[in-house]
């Protein structure tokens, strides 16, 4: 079992770090988002979300002389070839604003039928810079989008995420549930398995 009692998380999205403090709570590491440390954001050029990952995660670990945990996550919508996808964040330009991003979506979407969709989250733990093995793991949340918001909870595409087997969006979905069901949520198990089956 890999033991880490300080990790930087190369976000600075107060979302993220709450559910990711939440879920390694259990193993006791102390997580510690990147801007706290004065490290500014990683550049994310990549086309695939394990590279701009890997990247976040190798930026953050070298200037916070610690093991670094990154991921990059999005909304891959059927019927835009996988768009938003690695451009979630930023899918209607700077500054990032979730209600833009959003709003374009949405319009996109007018008059389209098929509304499925999926958030991708890779997770990427490296335990220095120069990790030749990093530790990688991904997980799938699938669903269909919906116009109208629904929810007040999560952030992101969330309140326009519908869960159809839970009935609810994402930004309806109670915290807990929310976690047992969604992309990070399952990143990070497989993350945490790996963790504890590494030696």
């Amino acid at each position: 079992m890999i033991v880490l009692s300080r990790l930087v998380l190369a976000s600075n999205n107060a979302g993220k770090l709450r559910e990711f403090r939440r879920l390694l709570a259990p193993l006791g590491v102390d997580l510690i988002a990147q801007g706290e440390l004065g490290i500014p954001e990683a550049d994310e050029p990549h086309v695939t979300f394990v590279e701009n990952a890997l990247a976040k995660a190798r930026h953050a670990s070298a200037l916070a002389k610690l093991p670094a945990l990154a991921d990059d996550s999005g909304v891959c919508v059927r019927a835009l070839d996988g768009a938003p996808g690695v451009h979630s964040a930023r899918y209607a330009g700077e500054p990032k604003s979730d209600a833009r991003n959003n709003a374009k979506l949405i319009a996109e979407l007018q008059g389209v039928a098929d509304r499925r969709a999926h958030y991708a989250c890779v997770l990427v733990l490296v335990r220095h810079a120069d990790d030749p093995e990093p530790i990688i793991a991904e997980g799938q949340w699938h669903g269909t989008i919906v116009d109208a918001p629904r929810g007040t909870g999560g952030f992101g595409y969330d309140a326009h995420f519908l869960d159809e087997g839970a009935g609810l969006t994402g930004a309806e979905l109670p915290l807990e549930r929310k976690n047992e069901r969604s992309h990070r949520g399952k990143a990070m198990r497989a993350l945490i398995a790996r963790l504890r089956e590494d030696v």
